[in-house]
């Protein structure tokens, strides 16, 4: 007897690029868990210095204005930015695409490039990382998140 079964090509479609995607997205996971761990470690040295130069913050409360609105902490925007993409990325209705992955990553790459002669986050990162080695720490666990650059 032979047992003819209906098949639905969308559905076999969807799984063989949730199969295929499943990796990138655990890597962009990844990624996403390893950028809060150095944002937090940004955070806490950013707050070290500035209550050592301006004086101590008075409450969380103030903390999160100084960080939403002050000039001293705006150099961290792009990371959160790009934290925040992530995350709709990641809850978004679309599907996860290989090449929309590699290119969250490539993004982060960039970011997290520190330069001793640039302006903007990479010159406040890279001062972030000779001073804190928390920052040090979290920046070497992400880079090892982001896997190696394809030829």
């Amino acid at each position: 007897m032979l047992w003819v079964l209906p098949i639905d090509l969308n559905q076999k479609a969807t799984t063989m690029l949730q199969t295929m995607t499943d990796p990138l997205r655990t890597q962009l996971e990844e990624v996403r868990r390893a950028l809060l761990v150095l944002h937090k470690a940004l955070v806490d040295s950013e707050r070290i210095t500035y209550e050592q130069t301006i004086g101590a913050i008075q409450s969380p409360n103030h903390f999160l204005k100084l960080l939403m609105g002050d000039p001293w902490f705006a150099w961290l925007q792009p990371l959160s930015q790009l934290v925040v993409a992530l995350d709709e990325s990641l809850d978004g209705k679309e599907a996860l695409t290989p090449a929309g992955i590699e290119a969250a990553v490539n993004q982060t790459r960039v970011l997290v490039a520190p330069s001793e002669s640039g302006d903007g986050f990479s010159r406040h990162y890279f001062d972030a990382l000779q001073r804190d080695p928390n920052v040090v720490i979290a920046h070497g666990e992400l880079i090892k998140h982001l896997g190696r650059r394809k030829a």
